[in-house]
């Protein structure tokens, strides 16, 4: 199984209350149900209000490399990350368990 992981920041002067975001995180939650090759999904909000923390993150599992490769080709993945594109950066961590 691979882990992956991913933490959005939100750029500056971005709220999480605008509709384009809150568009990316229909479009996220969306995925669990449209992407086959994913065995584990959960995204939210991050809770805390440290000045380190990342503002949404993706917690999500797939069974091999080629599950991984094709989950982020899919066209609902391509799509909703290019949504998220124009409003926030990521870091991504892939690791196997």
């Amino acid at each position: 199984m691979i882990r992956h992981l991913v933490l959005f920041k939100l750029n500056e002067g971005v709220s999480r209350d605008e509709e384009r975001v809150q568009a990316g995180v229909r479009a996220f939650a969306a995925l669990e149900d449209e992407i086959p090759e994913l065995t584990f999904w959960e995204c939210a909000w991050n809770i805390t209000d440290r000045p380190i923390a990342y503002d949404f993150a993706i917690n999500s599992a797939v069974a091999d490399t080629d599950a991984l490769k094709r989950y982020i080709e899919h066209p609902a993945h391509q799509a909703t990350a290019a949504q998220w594109r124009e409003f926030a950066t990521w870091v991504i961590a892939d690791y196997e368990f």
